[in-house]
């Protein structure tokens, strides 16, 4: 073989060499841009799950204290019935007391 046929061969061989590298490189390139967009959905995935996870607890942590408040204003509103219950049966016995130290009084 001619040198000059050496040289086209070794020159094609290195234009195919850096052809391969820069094909390479490109491909590199999309991998690593592909994988970043694949890293940014599943970020973006997992921010989303955790948003509704947190509005979920909220949820119902806000259920569970309105359900709390409802007990407390129920027993509330039970104990200041006994306690006018009892208040309205006394009446009749306070006037008695009251009539009774006045007339005391009044003759003593």
């Amino acid at each position: 073989m001619a040198r000059p046929e050496v040289l086209d061969r070794i020159q094609a061989a290195e234009r195919e060499a850096e052809e391969i590298v820069e094909s390479a490189e490109e491909d590199r390139e999309e991998r690593i841009a592909e994988a970043e967009r694949k890293a940014e959905e599943i970020r973006e995935s997992a921010r989303e799950e955790a948003d509704e996870l947190e509005s979920e607890r909220l949820e119902t942590a806000r259920a569970e204290i309105e359900a709390e408040r409802e007990a407390i204003l129920e027993s509330g509103a039970q104990e200041r019935e006994r306690l006018e219950s009892g208040a309205r049966e006394n009446v009749d016995d306070v006037a008695d007391y009251v009539v009774t130290e006045f007339i005391e009084r009044v003759h003593a």
